[in-house]
């Protein structure tokens, strides 16, 4: 058994980032910055949390140093990427974030990498699989339940898909913290819807011939009452993976 297999070795969990511009003390510059929230979920699961910002980097040589890839909440995808025209609600947008996550994903998955996708990395996760978003779902629902005021948390009911890897996690239903005006529209190859919300919104999606490929439309990370997510996901990183070549 390698370092990278032993239980005693807490996997190491790459977590994308924003690339914003922030404010510290005297300063206000551009920086690589993500919600506390996400290095502590992962933390208290059991793994260690390094951050992923955007940038020009060989995503291979990165991913074969991680366990597991958490694509995490964020700006709006820009529609060009799945051939839409933007929404008057969309964006602004962040090509060069939307460029590194696509790569980072696609390399996981060829990987079989544990992959967790959060709000914007769930839509990320079908948009790579050349599925398409609603860009403004309440047009398509009628209200703004999804969102229901800036910077606000709305614990909603989701009616998960009991045969699924979601389900084995967190069982038949679940009350959970959202945020987002986009959700799913066309889903994309390969992916299995497993979760919905009462108005029968996509909530989670699945790639089944992943070991653990999932991605959840709410926020995990804003409910530490509730581990269970993040767990399965650390748990699924530490078990360690294979590479092309054999390596593990």
């Amino acid at each position: 058994m390698t370092d990278r297999q032993s239980s005693t070795v807490q996997p190491l969990v790459g977590i994308t980032s924003y690339l914003d511009t922030a404010a510290w003390g005297v300063w206000r510059q551009p920086a690589a910055l993500i919600p506390q929230w996400y290095v502590d979920a992962v933390t208290r699961a059991g793994g260690t949390a390094v951050l992923l910002p955007p940038q020009a980097a060989d995503t291979g040589r990165l991913l074969e140093r991680l366990d597991g890839l958490l694509l995490s909440g964020g700006p709006d995808i820009a529609p060009d990427r799945y051939a839409a025209d933007p929404h008057p609600s969309s964006g602004p947008f962040h090509e060069e974030r939307d460029d590194w996550e696509l790569e980072l994903l696609n390399g996981a998955l060829e990987l079989d990498l544990p992959v967790l996708g959060i709000c914007r990395g769930m839509q990320l996760l079908n948009v790579a699989h050349g599925g398409d978003l609603i860009q403004h779902l309440p047009e398509k629902v009628g209200d703004d339940g999804h969102r229901i005021a800036p910077a606000t948390f709305h614990q909603q009911a989701v009616e998960i898909q009991p045969d699924s890897r979601l389900g084995e996690i967190l069982g038949r239903t679940a009350k959970v913290p959202c945020y987002h005006h986009q959700a799913v529209g066309r889903l994309g190859t390969g992916l299995r819807a497993t979760a919905w919300s009462a108005d029968r919104s996509v909530e989670a999606l699945e790639r089944p011939d992943r070991r653990f490929a999932l991605g959840v439309q709410w926020h995990p990370e804003a409910d530490p009452a509730d581990p269970r997510l993040f767990e399965a996901f650390v748990q699924a990183a530490g078990r360690g993976h294979q590479g092309p070549s054999g390596w593990s």
